[in-house]
């Protein structure tokens, strides 16, 4: 017999709240049955939650993640799943080198305008120890 969650449960042991849960379940991510009024959720809904919110973390849109899913229960196979995550990594890491680099630009910038800042309290005479 498959075990089975409530909202709590499951937010619980993914380290998120229920309102979480509730917010993908509006989305169309996950659909979770019913026991009376009660949501009961799967190990499959675990499961697509668990990439879901990996999905986030790693920052691809709720639409890329709902577009993975989805051919994932489409494709059996799982090629056309793989060659999407492909296509969706690849863009991803272009997205987060260009992030990576105007990071780097202005942590640059920001200690030439320390060093200048500080050069300037130096030769003004000011005590810089605390700065």
């Amino acid at each position: 017999m498959e075990k089975l969650y409530s909202v709590t449960e499951l937010a619980r042991e993914l380290g998120v709240t229920p309102r979480t849960i509730r917010f993908y379940e509006d989305q169309g991510l996950i659909r979770p049955q019913r026991a009376g009024n009660a949501r009961v959720y799967t190990h499959r809904d675990r499961a697509r939650m668990i990439l879901i919110l990996r999905g986030k973390r790693l920052g691809f849109t709720l639409r890329d993640i709902k577009e993975f899913l989805d051919l994932y229960v489409v494709d059996t196979t799982q090629v056309g799943q793989l060659r999407l995550l492909v296509t969706k990594v690849h863009e991803r890491i272009a997205q987060l080198e260009d992030q990576l680099q105007a990071v780097q630009t202005s942590l640059s910038e920001l200690r030439d305008i320390e060093r200048i800042s500080l050069e300037t309290l130096r030769t003004k005479g000011v005590d810089i120890g605390s700065a």
